[in-house]
C-alpha cells in the first residue's frame, strides 16, 4: 500500500510541562470530543498510566471499549498509544491494524507548553487509510486540541 502521510497538529497552552501532561493523561473525559465515542452515554475515559495499559471509554451501562494500548509512557514528555479505528469509525480490537497517536509535550517557557499530537502510520488502517487521513487533515489545532486547551485554561490559573 502506498504511504499515507502523518497528520500533526499542535497547540501551546499556559501551563508547565508537568501540568499539561497531567491534564491530558488524567482528564480526558473533559477534553475528548463528544463526537468521538464508541459507547453510549459515556461516563469515563481512562488512560492507564503505564506501557501496556489501555485507554478506554466506559458507558453508563458499564460497557468498556478500548481505543488502544499505551506503547510509550514518558511523563511529562511523551505518550504514544495505538489507535484502533476501523471502517465507518467503528472500533477494531487488533493493535496490528491500528495506527499510533503520538503526543509530545515541550516546554516553550517556564509556564507554557507546546503539545503536538501526531496521527502516525495511518497506512496500518489498510483500505480506509486515505479516508482516515482526509478526515484528520484539517486546520491545526483541530477540535481535540482546541478542547484540550480550553480544559487547561479552566484548570490552570493564568500567571500574573
Amino acid at each position: 500500500m502506498a504511504s499515507v502521510p502523518d497528520v500533526t497538529k499542535s497547540v501551546t497552552v499556559e501551563a508547565t510541562i508537568e501540568q499539561a501532561f497531567a491534564i491530558f493523561a488524567e482528564r480526558p473525559l473533559e477534553w475528548w470530543p463528544e463526537s468521538h465515542v464508541f459507547v453510549e452515554q459515556r461516563t469515563a475515559i481512562t488512560i492507564e498510566p503505564f506501557v501496556g495499559g489501555r485507554y478506554f471509554e466506559r458507558g453508563a451501562d458499564g460497557q468498556e471499549i478500548a481505543w488502544g494500548t499505551i506503547v510509550e509512557w514518558d511523563p511529562p514528555n511523551r505518550l504514544v498509544m495505538t489507535w484502533r479505528v476501523g471502517p465507518h469509525w467503528q472500533p477494531i480490537f487488533d493493535d496490528e491494524k491500528a495506527s499510533f497517536i503520538k503526543v509530545d509535550f515541550v516546554a516553550a517557557g517556564p509556564f507554557t507548553t507546546t503539545v503536538t499530537l501526531t496521527h502516525a502510520d495511518l497506512h496500518r488502517h489498510g483500505d480506509i487509510a486515505e479516508t482516515i487521513h482526509q478526515a484528520l487533515n484539517g486546520p491545526s489545532p483541530g477540535e481535540t486540541l482546541e478542547q484540550y486547551a480550553a480544559v487547561v485554561a479552566k484548570h490552570i490559573p493564568k500567571a500574573a
